[in-house]
């Protein structure tokens, strides 16, 4: 069985982060086209069909079938390969697509495998397995939204994800239950029971303002939790875009309207 290559790195920033990875001489990255910063001379770019693993399947038909369930987690069926041709240690940064934190999944450390959220998924080593995971239940693929269709990081290597906002990482004991929204959960390790319940109460979703469902997380394991969904902030941008001023005064209003570029 081939392993992982094994990959050093540095995340850099705070609110907007970017993670640097240092690669030995033949050593390779993956990233998703788009989350590419900067590197070192010595560094070959090639342009690879799904995500270069042992997993993907042989023969074109594995390969098309493999890369094809990528397109229904938001991926794309090409990635890019960043391999170390030179001599030494070189040194490639991918940076985060929106404000919020990179995680560093160590997947031998973790079971060898993670569930994590759509478009999640930002760079790896080589030999990491990106796919598709689909829930079990049908309420929460009905009901579920967010949590129905999810991507699975397989192998023994390190692999990085991003999520808004703040990130927090609660262990779960076994039987123990964390009930979160469903847009919040970035991640969680593949022995963690994952289900979608109904909030009781017509008053809640009515009034709430926090929706019909949220999901039911159930331990043991580690489950990832972000502070601000992209969902959450781009519905937030669009109301602001739409928003009009004219009961702040007209004073204030047009002096607003200005400030903002809006006239």
């Amino acid at each position: 069985m081939i392993q992982n290559h094994e990959i050093d790195y540095k995340i850099y920033g705070e609110e907007l982060q970017f993670v640097e990875i240092e690669l030995d001489p033949q050593e390779t990255a993956i990233a998703e086209s788009g989350a590419f910063m900067m590197m070192d001379n010595g560094i070959e770019m090639q342009t690879i069909f799904g995500d270069g693993s042992q997993q993907q399947g042989t023969g074109l038909f594995g390969k098309l079938l493999s890369a094809g369930k990528r397109l229904l987690i938001g991926e794309s069926l090409f990635m890019t390969a960043f391999t170390n041709t030179g001599q030494g240690k070189k040194r490639v940064s991918f940076a985060a697509p929106y404000t919020g934190k990179i995680i560093a999944f160590d997947l031998q450390q973790l079971g060898g495998k993670i569930i994590a959220q759509k478009d999640a998924f930002l760079c790896a080593a080589k030999g990491v397995s990106i796919g598709i995971e689909f829930q079990k239940r049908l309420g929460t693929g009905i009901f579920g939204g967010e949590g129905f269709i999810m991507e699975k990081l397989e192998g023994d290597g390190l692999a990085f994800a991003h999520a808004g906002g703040y990130v927090i990482e609660k262990i779960l004991q076994p039987g123990e239950i964390l009930k979160v929204d469903t847009g919040c959960v970035v991640a969680y390790t593949a022995g963690v029971d994952f289900d979608i319940e109904f909030i009781r109460g017509i008053k809640n979703w009515m009034f709430g303002g926090e929706g019909l469902f949220f999901a039911i997380m159930r331990g043991p394991g580690k489950v990832w939790l972000q502070s601000l969904p992209i969902s959450r902030l781009a519905g937030r941008i669009m109301q602001y875009g739409t928003y009009n001023r004219k009961e702040e005064g007209s004073i204030l209003g047009g002096l607003g309207n200005l400030l903002d570029g809006r006239e």
